[in-house]
């Protein structure tokens, strides 16, 4: 089992930046893929990054993409992502999750999830 706990939501004025972390704890993190998605009010949760379990490998939504950079440290059993140039749109609930997947996107890959950490764009 893989229990998952993010932090570092918050509020922040658009064009700011926030890095959310989540903690693992349970079994290993290898082989587990990790990824961050995100849920607005009255929206589905969408896929935000991915990273390999080894971190070699990252990949993005395109709404995301340039402006936010998903990295683990598994030593310290975390993965981490750092979010700049944050726009309104960028408000939601994120969520940590963790499955083996190779450049998974859907929320069905991921069966470990943490509680979400919410994150508010103010003008």
């Amino acid at each position: 089992q893989v229990q998952l706990v993010e932090s570092g939501g918050g509020l922040v004025q658009a064009g700011g930046s926030l890095r959310l972390s989540c903690a693992v704890s349970g079994r290993t993190l290898s082989p587990y893929a990790m990824a961050w998605f995100r849920q607005a009010p009255g929206k589905d949760r969408e896929f935000v990054a991915g990273i390999s379990w080894s971190g070699g490998s990252t990949y993005y939504a395109d709404s995301v993409k340039g402006r936010f950079t998903i990295y683990r440290d598994n030593a310290k059993k975390a993965e981490y992502l750092q979010m700049n140039s944050l726009k309104h749109e960028d408000a939601a609930d994120y969520y940590c999750a963790a499955g083996i997947t190779m450049y998974g996107r859907s929320r069905t890959e991921y069966p470990y999830w943490g509680q979400g950490t919410q994150v508010t764009v103010s003008s």
